[in-house]
């Protein structure tokens, strides 16, 4: 069995910095697997401006 968590996330725009690299390293550290990228929020445009990252570790126990 595993556990999963969901982090929001920003791949950066026009005024904010990209900080999808730092969480994935953070969580990694921590025993958890990157599993997918969803976006969650889309601009007026069509273009993803907010994603979820979700994250797996097998239950301990």
């Amino acid at each position: 069995m595993y556990e999963y968590i969901f982090v929001e996330t920003t791949l950066g725009g026009f005024f904010t910095e990209a900080d999808h690299h730092e969480k994935i390293a953070e969580y990694a550290k921590q025993g958890w697997r990157l599993v997918q990228v969803l976006p969650t929020h889309y601009n007026g445009h069509g273009k993803p401006e907010n994603y979820e990252i979700i994250f797996e570790r097998p239950l301990k126990g």
